[in-house]
């Protein structure tokens, strides 16, 4: 039998898979596959420091496979970190808690400096013409956009401390 506790721990729960799959699905519409999508949803709302697969599975509600695709591809795009317990036989997934999307942006800009760098090859390898303008427009882009999230970063981190605690977060 179960009790009211039982009942608002299971409704809490439901509250934040459904909750989950609302934000998941619009990381999934903007480009993160969908698993992957969700894990992070998960990680981002629920209130755990650190996850074992197993422990994302299960609260997930999905396969232990499912989630370990999920959090190999998040680690290796910069948006979950792995860590290792002393004396734990299991990886550990947690998000940087600290400033989440600032430090998701700023591992993202690195592949905007080997985007501008490949075009500039294009540019330069190219002969004058439509295609060499656009590999140089192209590299002026990426130099530009790579300033501006610097920038952007700078001033939300500003923004941040003036919003946010450390308490907070």
């Amino acid at each position: 039998m179960t009790t009211s506790a039982d009942d608002a721990v299971t409704s809490d729960d439901d509250e934040l898979l459904r909750y989950v799959e609302r934000f998941g699905m619009v990381l999934a519409e903007a480009g993160l596959p969908r698993m992957p999508a969700r894990v992070f949803a998960y990680v981002l709302a629920e209130d755990a420091e650190k996850y074992t697969a197993a422990e994302l599975a299960a609260g997930l509600r999905v396969s232990l496979a499912a989630v370990s695709g999920a959090v190999r591809y998040l680690v290796q795009v910069g948006m979950l970190t792995k860590v290792r317990e002393p004396g734990s036989r299991s990886d550990h997934y947690r998000i940087f808690d600290q400033d989440v999307w600032g430090m998701i942006l700023s591992k993202r800009l690195p592949i905007l400096e080997v985007y501008e760098q490949a075009a500039a090859e294009g540019g330069k390898l190219l002969k004058p013409g439509p295609g060499a303008r656009r590999m140089r427009e192209t590299q002026e882009f990426f130099a530009f956009a790579r300033t501006e999230q610097l920038r952007m970063l700078e001033r939300w981190r500003e923004h941040r401390r003036t919003m946010f605690t450390e308490t907070d977060g």
